[in-house]
């Protein structure tokens, strides 16, 4: 399929009174159509995977665009360089989420960045470093809990990042990690309640919040 074909077919299923809504829930809809997920993912489904395509759709800086780009694109020609290109240019939350959840946590790279880009500045780009260990949780079947505690102090040191959209990844990460198995579970449920006790507002939300959940998980 052609990228003008690709535009044609997301205006086609586009629905721009649901750009109030992603409003609403904080996404930047300067360059959006309205195309909902379920939609993108059935025209991912027709395209294949095609590294060049989702290169140019990355490019056109459309916001469906740049989330389709992640679906289609071929992990094992993504390279280190286009990742942190990508990321650099994250300006929503949900692009951030569907590019490290479809795409970037499937490379051979993915936990080593999930650790660099913590220490970024820009809030999107520390947001996709604990994106990264969220998804990595749920859909990494083979990694070792070693893997997942490396990221313990990272999670602690960053607790105090006020910003919304750091405080809700750094809360996601802990959260996601504690369910993974019983053993990381405690060991979750003790950083939390550590974090508690730091004089942060944000360190405390991330921990009571969390806590909340990972104490109800059974196994």
């Amino acid at each position: 399929m052609e990228f003008e074909q690709v535009l044609e077919e997301m205006k086609a299923v586009a629905n721009p009174k649901s750009l109030e809504g992603m409003k609403k829930f904080g996404i930047n809809t300067k360059k959006a159509y309205g195309v909902s997920i379920p939609d993108l993912r059935k025209l991912a489904k027709t395209i294949g995977k095609n590294h060049e395509l989702a290169q140019r759709l990355w490019d056109s800086q459309i916001h469906e665009g740049r989330i389709l780009a992640s679906m289609i694109d071929d992990v094992n020609k993504v390279t280190e360089e286009q990742m942190d290109s990508w990321t650099d240019e994250f300006d929503s939350w949900d692009v951030c989420d569907q590019v490290c959840s479809n795409l970037f946590d499937k490379t051979e790279f993915a936990h080593m960045k999930a650790i660099e880009w913590t220490r970024s500045k820009k809030e999107f780009v520390k947001r996709a470093g604990f994106a990264m260990m969220a998804v990595l949780a749920v859909h990494d079947k083979n990694a070792k809990d070693e893997s997942f505690e490396k990221f313990f102090s990272i999670i602690h040191r960053e607790a105090t990042d006020e910003r919304n959209f750091v405080k809700k990844s750094v809360n996601w990460a802990l959260r996601q990690i504690g369910k993974r198995n019983r053993s990381l579970n405690k060991k979750t449920i003790a950083l939390a309640k550590e974090m508690e006790k730091m004089d942060s507002k944000s360190a405390k939300w991330i921990a009571s919040d969390a806590l909340r959940e990972l104490k109800k998980k059974s196994f």
